[in-house]
């Protein structure tokens, strides 16, 4: 996408949210994890000032953010030793005192909570909405934890070593603190490697305040195949986390089951959305915005409708109005300077390489005989969309929705992660099942349909761990447990007590629910 706009009334940028604003509070808030212009590395409880910083652009208008400082192996493997050490202090420190520390930790992300979302706006072109929601969900999430974990840890003991994970960019708050601070409040100390796309500066300040509470994190950047020997293979590990693509996860899952090491491995599965004798189709346009949140980039996002071919005309006479609306812009361009930060549905994708890549494979797709029902003009999106004059814009990509991608392309089995729709018709329940299950495994999906004895017999042949009625799930919160069917997932499942059965050992007898290759626990 061409950079810059021509805009009526020119957008500028929210007095107070430019990057160096946030910068110049996160060096105030955190000098010792911020210096200069780099962030550090935390481990052995020391921020270290180690590691090659790599040159990091933000996808909001691609200019220059704080990168990563990348460890060698070596160094990481040291790290790991180091959280071993503190491990074995931490699990033996009270339940009361380390209920104490996590929650003085919550309250301190409290107090920099706007900037916490600043910086994932930045960092990850999250739009203001959906950065304080993550932020706030990884708050009252933990918080529900500190006030449910006794009953939780009766009879159960931390892990012989500390966690590691591995989490992907897209929800640094919401779900990698989130579960480094349940894990240290089970009694572990932590590892995680900060994602290699964005978020590190959210993290490292998340950390700081942790760190200074006297939670044992470890906080390390590099590449995964550099660092995966030491926070995968390691010996001193007791468990690892993992939520990615089913390629990375493939490769870990391979490493722990040699090891039969502990582990959480989230991975991606194509979630599907059913049409089956469903009229209610008021209801279905209300939810089609809600399903572009950040650009479908998250993994409990809906990129395939599987639609009953006699009812193809009224669900685009629903759905079409609904995407034709979407607003898509600079997350913090205003009209107004004392005005609010605008309401988007979506900003920019993690990156213009991203952007390029969903791009060329839509028009392979259009090449090779996929129709084309939706399709922005790229030139027009910038020039009338919100954005600031003259922005690089080339990280945006607005939605796209295509009708029977062919076998061959990528989007017709795997999930696009960005705001791509493709629509499958079928004629049959048999056809629907099939398509509904196209990628052997699902995190979520949803039947639409006005009977609700067909959903009662459909539903459970649908290979998701979630299954809505005419309604989206999500990961959910607090007490909500999460996994997946198939290759979506492998190991234990998480959320409520799951979380922390996980992540503890429990009597002899102790049967984890999970993905298991034998047996599945359900």
């Amino acid at each position: 996408m061409a950079p810059g706009n021509v805009h009526k009334n020119p957008l500028t940028l929210k007095p107070g949210t430019a990057w160096q604003d946030a910068w110049t509070r996160c060096l105030a808030a955190a000098p010792e994890a911020f210096q200069d212009d780099r962030v550090l590395n935390l481990w052995a409880s020391t921020w270290q000032r180690d590691g090659r910083v790599l040159p990091a652009t933000t996808p909001v208008d691609g200019t220059p953010v704080a990168g990563p400082p990348r460890l060698d192996a070596p160094t990481a493997t040291h790290a790991v030793r180091a959280a071993l050490d503190q491990h074995r202090a931490w699990r033996h420190i009270p339940l009361p005192e380390r209920r104490a520390r996590v929650s003085a930790t919550l309250d301190a992300l409290t107090e920099h909570r706007e900037l916490l979302a600043l910086l994932l706006v930045w960092e990850i072109g999250k739009p203001w909405r959906l950065a304080t929601a993550d932020v706030d969900r990884a708050i009252d999430g933990v918080r529900w934890y500190v006030d449910h974990i006794d009953a939780m840890l009766i009879d159960r003991t931390p892990l012989p070593g500390p966690v590691s994970n591995i989490a992907s960019w897209n929800y640094p708050m919401s779900v990698l603190v989130h579960a480094m601070l349940v894990q240290a409040l089970a009694g572990n100390a932590v590892v995680a490697k900060a994602p290699t796309d964005g978020g590190v500066s959210c993290l490292t300040l998340a950390c700081a305040l942790a760190a200074r509470e006297g939670v044992p994190l470890t906080l390390v950047s590099g590449s995964g195949g550099e660092l995966s020997e030491a926070l995968v293979r390691s010996p001193e590990i007791g468990c690892v986390s993992f939520v990615g693509g089913r390629d990375t996860g493939a490769r870990i899952a391979t490493a722990v089951a040699d090891l039969g090491k502990r582990h959480i491995l989230e991975q991606e599965g194509l979630n599907t959305w059913g049409i089956w004798n469903h009229t209610d189709w008021p209801a279905l346009t209300a939810v089609i915005p809600k399903l572009f949140d950040y650009g479908k980039q998250r993994c409990t996002a809906y990129p395939r409708f599987v639609v009953q071919r006699s009812a193809f005309d009224a669900f685009l006479l629903a759905y079409l109005p609904a995407v034709r609306s979407l607003r898509v812009g600079h997350p913090l361009a205003v009209a107004d300077p004392a005005g609010p930060l605008p309401a988007l549905d979506f900003g920019p994708l993690i990156n213009a390489a991203k952007a390029k890549e969903l791009a060329d494979q839509v028009a392979e797709a259009i090449d090779r005989g996929a129709i084309p029902l939706h399709r922005a003009d790229a030139a027009a999106a910038a020039a009338e969309g919100h954005f600031l004059p003259g922005q690089d814009t080339s990280a945006y990509l607005h939605p796209v929705t295509l009708l029977n991608p062919p076998p061959s392309s990528p989007l017709h089995h795997a999930e696009p992660f960005g705001p791509v729709d493709t629509i499958v018709l079928v004629d049959t329940e048999a056809e629907l099942l099939a398509a509904m299950n196209a990628s052997n495994g699902a995190l979520v999906a949803t039947l639409s349909t006005d009977d609700p004895a067909t959903y009662d017999r459909l539903a459970p042949q649908i290979r998701a761990f979630k299954v809505g009625h005419g309604t989206p799930r999500s990961r959910g919160d607090r007490e909500e447990l999460f996994g997946g069917f198939g290759a979506s997932w492998r190991g234990a499942f998480v959320g409520g007590e799951l979380l922390v059965r996980a992540v503890t050992d429990g009597p002899a007898d102790d049967r984890r629910p999970g993905n298991f290759p034998d047996p599945h626990r359900f």
